[in-house]
């Protein structure tokens, strides 16, 4: 079973749709939505385990243009 991870990104000023357009190609990347409040892209991202979702923020979510972001792991549901 697949592990999901809501990404919670700021942007830096006049990046927001440069940087999701650069996280669609992130494998594993189920959506990349630019959202109003606090934080500027919304992204959710899937992988076998807690570890891979590390490795790939870590790799492919933090560059260029992304100010800060937050990792939210899904626990449950459907």
């Amino acid at each position: 079973m697949a592990t999901k991870a809501y990404i919670l990104i700021e942007t830096a000023v006049g990046k927001t749709r440069e940087v999701a357009q650069a996280l669609r190609q992130v494998e594993g990347m189920q959506s990349v939505d630019v959202v109003t409040g606090p934080y500027d892209i919304i992204a959710l991202l899937e992988a076998r385990d807690i570890t891979t979702i590390g490795d790939l923020v870590t790799e492919h979510v933090h560059f260029a243009g992304v100010v800060r972001t937050v990792t939210c792991i899904s626990v449950g549901g459907s």
